[in-house]
C-alpha cells in the first residue's frame, strides 16, 4: 500500500499537487516538508528506472533542507512568517545550470563527474527561498538538440509513451514534471529547449524575457540565445517560479537593471476581454500536423469566446529564422566549447603515439569527449565564422535576425500578444531523426523567433492530438519585458481548457503518468 503521512495524505495524492497547492498545504500544516520531499524521491527510484529523466538524484541535501523548513515552521515567529511561499517545495534543476555538492555534466562525458565550485544565481535564489533541490536533470549534450537522445547518459522517455522522444534540449526536466517525479523544474531555452519539451509532454514552459532571468551559472552553448526559465505543471506555479528566479543580477553583464513585475497577480487576473491577440499567418497550416492545428484552432474559439479579439498577422522574415539560428547558434557555441580543452578542467585524454602537445592533448580530449551533434555545430560554427566567411554566413544571419525583431515589432503594434502551435507535431518515435539533422532541426521552427527576437514565450497544453492521443502545444508570445502578459492570457487559457477536458491534461496521461507508486512498485 502506498504509505499515508499521519495527516491522511496519501505521497500518491502529494505528487499530483500543483506547486501553488502544495505550498498551501505547507503553511498549512497539512503536510510536512519532508514528507512532501520524500513522497518525490519515493517516485523517482520507482520509475526514473524506465525514464531517465535525472543523472543525479540528490536526496540527502533536499531532506535536510526540507527538515529544516520544517523546523521553522513548526518553532513560529519572526523566521517561519519570514519563509517564502514555495519554502518547502521540491524542485529539479537542468544539468547545465552548475550547483554546488553536485555534479554538473551538461549532459556530456567532457565533464563527466565535474563539480562547481559556485552556485548559479538562479540556484542561489532556489536555496534562498529553501526550495529542496531533488536533483539534475538529462539534457541534449551541451543542449545541442530537440529531443534528449544526444545525452551522452542515454535518452530521456516522454512518459505518455516510453517509445517517444519527451523534446529536447531539456527533455530531463519536462519528462520529471511530467512523470509526477518533481512539481518544478529549471530548463534553459536557447531555441525552444523549454517550450518544445513542454509541448510534447503536456507541461508548461516558459522563457522569459532575455536578461530577466540571470546566466551567471548556465553553461553557455549561444550566450545572445541562451535563457533560463521555469518548468511546470500549471501556468499559476511557472509565474510562481519565475519570480523567485527572476531580477537583476550585477554578475550577468545581459542582466535587465529593472525588477520583474508581479507576475503572480498577472496569473490571478482572470479575463482576456479587449485584448488582441495574433495569429502569425507563418507558423501554423502548411506543414503542420492536422491534430496540432484542430487544438490550436480549438485554443482559439475559447479565447475568442471569452471576450479576446483574434486578428491576424505576418512575419514574413520568420521563413529565415531557422536558417538564421543555425549560423548564430553553432558560431557562438563554438566560440564558448573552447574552453573544454582537457588542459583546465573536465575529462583529459591523452594522445596514444607521438608527441605530447598542447594541441594533439585539445584533439585527443575533444574527440573522445564530445558527441556526433555537438562536433557537427562546432564544425558548422568554425566555419560560419572563419576568414572569408564571416560576412557571407554569420553577418548575414545576424542581419536576418534584425529583420525578425522587426516582424516582432509590427506584429505587436497590432496585436498585445502573439499566439500559434508549440511545435509542428506531437513526440516522435525514439531514433526516429537521429540520421537526419534537418528534419530534426525543424522542430524548433515556431520557437526560434522568440529567442532571436529577445521576446518572452510561453507553451501550455493545448490538448491531444487525433492521431495519437499525444500532447499538443500552445505558444504565447509577448514584447520584451512583458512576461506578465503571457501569464494573464495563459492562465485564462488553462482554465478554459481545463473546464473543456474536466481537469488538468496530465490526469489522462497513460502510461507512467497515470500509474501509481503502489503499482509501479509491484512491477
Amino acid at each position: 500500500m502506498t504509505e499515508q503521512n499521519p495527516t491522511g495524505i496519501s505521497a500518491e495524492t502529494l505528487i499530483r499537487l500543483s506547486a501553488a497547492q502544495l505550498a498551501e498545504k505547507l503553511a498549512a500544516g497539512e503536510v510536512t516538508a519532508v514528507q512532501a520531499t520524500q513522497a518525490y524521491l519515493d517516485r523517482i527510484a520507482a520509475v526514473d528506472g524506465q525514464v531517465n529523466a535525472f543523472l543525479h538524484v540528490n536526496a540527502e541535501e533536499a531532506l535536510a533542507v526540507a527538515a529544516e523548513v520544517d523546523a521553522i515552521r513548526a518553532a513560529g515567529g519572526a523566521e517561519a512568517e519570514a519563509l517564502h511561499y514555495l519554502a518547502g517545495v521540491p524542485i529539479a534543476v537542468k544539468d547545465l545550470i552548475v550547483t554546488i555538492g553536485q555534479p554538473t555534466t551538461a549532459g556530456s562525458k567532457i565533464l563527466e563527474g565535474w563539480h562547481s565550485p559556485y552556485d548559479a544565481t538562479v540556484v542561489e535564489r532556489l536555496r534562498a527561498a529553501k526550495m529542496p533541490i531533488l536533483g539534475k536533470t538529462n539534457l541534449d549534450e551541451f543542449a545541442m538538440g530537440s529531443s534528449t537522445e544526444h545525452s551522452a547518459y542515454g535518452p530521456t522517455r516522454n512518459p505518455w509513451d516510453l517509445d517517444r522522444i519527451p523534446g529536447g534540449s531539456g527533455g530531463g526536466s519536462a519528462a520529471a514534471v511530467a512523470a509526477f517525479e518533481a512539481p518544478l523544474a529549471l530548463g534553459t531555452d536557447t531555441g525552444g529547449s523549454i517550450r518544445q519539451p513542454g509541448a510534447v509532454t503536456g507541461t508548461v514552459g516558459v522563457k522569459p524575457t532575455y536578461g530577466s532571468v540571470s546566466r551567471y551559472g548556465a553553461i553557455a552553448m549561444a550566450s545572445s540565445l541562451d535563457q533560463i526559465g521555469p518548468v511546470t505543471r500549471t501556468v499559476l506555479d511557472s509565474a510562481l517560479l519565475h519570480q523567485v528566479i527572476g531580477g537583476h543580477d550585477p554578475r550577468d553583464s545581459t542582466s535587465l537593471p529593472e525588477p520583474l513585475a508581479d507576475l503572480v497577480a498577472a496569473a490571478k487576473t482572470g479575463n482576456v476581454e479587449g485584448l488582441r491577440i495574433g495569429i502569425i499567418k507563418e507558423l501554423h497550416g502548411e506543414g503542420y500536423q492536422a491534430g496540432v492545428e484542430n487544438r490550436f484552432n480549438d485554443a482559439l474559439e475559447l479565447l475568442k469566446e471569452a471576450g479576446a479579439e483574434i486578428v491576424e498577422v505576418s512575419c514574413p522574415n520568420f521563413q529565415y529564422a531557422l536558417g538564421a539560428y543555425y549560423l548564430i547558434m553553432p558560431s557562438e557555441a563554438s566560440s564558448n566549447l573552447a574552453k573544454f580543452d582537457g588542459v583546465r578542467y573536465g575529462l583529459r585524454v591523452l594522445p596514444e603515439d607521438g608527441p605530447m602537445t598542447i594541441e594533439r592533448v585539445m584533439g585527443a580530449t575533444r574527440a573522445a569527449g564530445f558527441g556526433d551533434e555537438v562536433k557537427r555545430r562546432i564544425i558548422l560554427g568554425t566555419y560560419a565564422l572563419s576568414a572569408g566567411y564571416y560576412d557571407a554566413y554569420y553577418g548575414s544571419a545576424q542581419k536576418v535576425r534584425t529583420l525578425v525583431q522587426r516582424d516582432f515589432e509590427a506584429a505587436f503594434a497590432q496585436a498585445d500578444v502573439l499566439i500559434s502551435p508549440t511545435a509542428p507535431t506531437t513526440a516522435f518515435p525514439l531514433g526516429e531523426k537521429l540520421d537526419d539533422p534537418l528534419a530534426m532541426y525543424l522542430n524548433d521552427v515556431a520557437t526560434i523567433p522568440a529567442n532571436l527576437a529577445g521576446v518572452p514565450g510561453l507553451s501550455l497544453p493545448g490538448g491531444l492530438a487525433d492521431e495519437d492521443g499525444l500532447p499538443v502545444g500552445i505558444q504565447l508570445l509577448a514584447p520584451a519585458r512583458e512576461d506578465a502578459r503571457l501569464y494573464r492570457v495563459g492562465a485564462v487559457l488553462e482554465s478554459l481548457l481545463e473546464a473543456k477536458w474536466g481537469g488538468p491534461l496530465l490526469a489522462q496521461a497513460p502510461a507512467l503518468g497515470a500509474v501509481s507508486l503502489e503499482t509501479q512498485e509491484a512491477k
